[in-house]
């Protein structure tokens, strides 16, 4: 029998089968409406719990233009979720006979993962709280193949809210594999998020730089620029003082608007930054185009509307041909040239129900009836895991074997040697003892 395949995290894809997507997806931009016989007789199901105009219009969009169908229920309030029903039960029955792919939006960090492990056809994150959002960063990845005919060597700004949008975090992960060089220029108080930054490091071999983008003007006139960059330090130390490097060419300028619908206008306390034509105008961004994942609100001027670098129009309509190439490959219609990914990071359950996720907005706190914990290690030395659902990092107090039931601190040599399917993190000594674990003899 066929694995299923499910595009959760844009990690489910190896990078030649995202080229072979991209080159699919031109085809059909060629004639969008040339291809309505490729899912004759498919059903997708969109499930969506969060509001979305262009994500959802553009999958049924996409599934439509391919001859197939497409049932909805874009307002989940209204639907049996409203009487308590889990995201597992729901999944279950549009899976079973409603729906050949299930297109799933979610406020839940992680949701996507779960309804994966209950669904009998192929899951496709549509966004899960402020954790990924793969599609999108097919299609922004798609506008920048387009427009610039390569990926690796290409240096994009990311500015806003760097913290909050899951676009920008499926993005940064994606530069990062094809050896894009990424200048963060957050808004204040929004930066990347530590685990991302170093899940680029550890993962990817990506290096934080301090940036000097004074050049970029008032786009970064009050921003802590971080320059993100597969090179290393010794190899930035040939042309420049690597301690702070200077930004002087820019292919693109991805804006994103504040995602105060996570975190409130609170944590926007000064001005949010503005991106104009005098922006625009500084010496390095004279070449970069401009895109948004859209929808924008005062971040982009209005007057870059008819500017020949802004892209954010035509990002989004490059939305149907990437996603009608995503369909039509996980529902077995469209076969690519490329292996899939070799190695898919195992998950392992968490013992004795403990839940160390610190993630409050974790699918595994929100949805805990039928749902196991579960982790991924990141490293054994130092010992390090992160949630198997949300990425997180787990705050590790103490180590225990779930054979011996003895508990070890976390940097001890025993705790490296502990199978993972046989760890249980604990936060102190006081909660391992109070889950009958004891502290190893010496």
């Amino acid at each position: 029998m066929t694995r299923i395949r499910h595009l959760v995290s844009v990690e489910d894809l190896a990078s030649a089968e995202i080229l072979g997507l991209f080159r699919q997806a031109k085809e059909y931009a060629g004639d969008l409406r040339g291809w309505s016989e490729v899912c004759r007789g498919r059903i997708l199901a969109s499930l969506f719990y969060e509001p979305s105009t262009r994500t959802r219009l553009s999958f049924e969009s996409a599934m439509q233009r391919l001859g197939g169908g497409v049932v909805t229920s874009a307002e989940m309030s209204s639907s049996s979720a409203a009487k308590g029903e889990s995201l597992a039960d729901t999944v279950r029955v549009v899976s079973g006979a409603y729906a050949d792919l299930i297109v799933l939006r979610h406020p839940s960090e992680g949701a996507a993962r779960l309804a994966s492990e209950f669904s009998r056809v192929p899951v496709v994150n549509a966004g899960d709280g402020s954790h990924e959002h793969p599609t999108q960063t097919l299609c922004d990845l798609y506008t920048l193949w387009i427009e610039k005919e390569r990926l690796e060597g290409l240096d994009v700004v990311l500015a806003g809210d760097l913290r909050y949008s899951r676009t920008i975090h499926s993005f940064v992960y994606a530069l990062a594999r094809f050896g894009a060089n990424i200048v963060c220029v957050p808004h204040r108080g929004l930066e990347l998020p530590e685990y991302v930054v170093r899940r680029l490091r550890e993962e990817y071999g990506t290096e934080p730089v301090r940036a000097d983008a004074t050049d970029l003007g008032d786009i970064a006139r009050e921003s802590d620029a971080v320059y993100l960059t597969p090179q290393k330090p010794h190899q930035l130390s040939l042309f420049t003082d690597a301690s702070r490097l200077r930004v002087d060419r820019v292919d693109a300028v991805y804006m994103t608007r504040p995602q105060t619908e996570r975190h409130g206008d609170a944590e926007v306390s000064a001005r949010y930054m503005r991106l104009s034509s005098s922006a625009m105008a500084a010496a390095p961004l004279r070449e970069a185009i401009v895109m948004h994942p859209l929808p924008r609100r005062d971040e982009i001027a209005a007057e870059l509307d008819d500017d020949p670098r802004s892209r954010y129009f035509t990002q989004a309509a490059r939305g149907v041909p990437v996603r009608m190439a995503i369909l039509a490959f996980l529902l077995g219609r469209l076969e690519l040239e490329a292996q899939p990914p070799e190695n898919e990071p195992r998950m392992f359950p968490v013992e004795l129900g403990v839940n160390p996720c610190p993630n409050t907005n974790c699918v595994t706190h929100t949805e805990k009836r039928h749902l196991r914990l579960g982790f991924r290690l990141t490293s054994r030395d130092p010992l390090r895991a992160a949630c198997g659902y949300c990425s997180h990092e787990i705050p590790i107090g103490l180590v225990g074997c779930s054979t011996t039931r003895h508990f070890h601190a976390r940097d001890s040599a025993t705790a490296r040697k502990i199978r993972p399917d046989h760890l249980v993190f604990f936060r102190d000594e006081q909660q391992a003892m109070a889950l009958g674990f004891s502290a190893a003899v010496r």
